[in-house]
């Protein structure tokens, strides 16, 4: 109704049902039979029409000059939404894990901030899942299965994962042989990585471990020097200790099993438009995931 409402104030403004059907890009007939649904709505006629000139009725009159304000109204705010919209510019908040963001994504928040220095980033980092609705942000990094298929997404790559552990450790503890073996070490456990998913490519056996941790840690980083401290087994992420693999300061454990790779995604909340400011960032993250060689390698 509110489309044939506009149409009543362009029919009058116009001064005639074909230029208004011109005006508004529309066949005579549309216009012709919408404005009739609209007179059968509200129940009385708005238009004394003749082969030669077209005149409001006093119901008519009254209905326009009470509408239009409210037309021409919507139509600015419209204008400006879709200005908004389509403007580069403007605030981005953005969630995502702590390490992940502050590392990996450290060149992409870089170069995204040079190359459109009218858009504002907000970067809200913790390792906790949040609520994107209630945290009002625009996008979030998520690492991992996504359970909530509410949100829209797109991948942007693979991060591998290790086990590993310090040769002093395994100097004092033993090397695990297999799995069975590797549950009576001590392990660390680093959220999210509650559940160890592992498996072994030479025969494609899966197996998936609920480790009982000797330390649990929410913080990665932190993990990772307590790994190389001596204090148990890890499984983490390749590029949060691929260093200290190269440096010989963790060795890989069980390298038959392979953990499964945790895939990166970008997710938000619109299904059907995203603003301008918001696309730009999402292509730029995809671009600079296309081309990183830590989200695309395997273990």
């Amino acid at each position: 109704m509110l489309d044939d409402l506009a149409l009543f104030v362009a029919i009058v403004e116009a001064g005639s049902l074909n230029a208004a059907a011109a005006a508004e890009e529309l066949p005579p007939a549309t216009v012709t039979r919408r404005l009739q649904k609209l007179e059968s709505q509200l129940g009385y006629r708005l238009l004394n029409r003749s082969a030669r000139r077209m005149q409001p009725t006093a119901e008519g009159w009254q209905y326009y000059e009470q509408c239009r304000p409210l037309v021409h109204a919507l139509r600015q705010a419209t204008r400006r939404l879709d200005a908004s919209l389509s403007a580069v510019s403007g605030t981005i908040r953005v969630l995502a894990p702590v390490n992940f963001a502050s590392g990996l994504l450290t060149p992409a928040w870089v170069s995204f901030m040079q190359r459109y220095p009218a858009i504002r980033l907000e970067l809200e980092l913790s390792n906790r899942l949040q609520d994107m609705v209630s945290s009002g942000a625009d996008l979030a990094i998520r690492v991992g299965s996504l359970d909530d298929s509410s949100l829209m997404q797109r991948r942007l790559g693979s991060a591998a994962l290790v086990m590993v552990a310090a040769p002093a450790y395994l100097a004092r503890a033993g090397v695990p042989h297999d799995l069975a073996s590797l549950e009576q070490h001590e392990l660390i456990v680093a959220e999210p990585l509650r559940t160890w998913r592992l498996h072994r490519p030479g025969d494609g056996a899966e197996m998936v471990l609920q480790p009982q941790a000797r330390l649990r840690v929410n913080e990665m980083r932190l993990a990772v020097e307590m790994a190389e401290a001596g204090i148990g087994v890890l499984l983490c992420p390749l590029l949060q200790c691929r260093q200290e693999v190269a440096d010989g300061r963790l060795v890989r454990v069980l390298p038959g099993w392979m953990p499964q790779p945790r895939h990166v995604y970008a997710v938000w909340t619109q299904r059907r438009y995203l603003p301008a400011r918001v696309r730009v960032l999402l292509e730029h993250l995809a671009q600079f995931a296309e081309n990183c060689p830590a989200l695309n390698e395997p273990a």
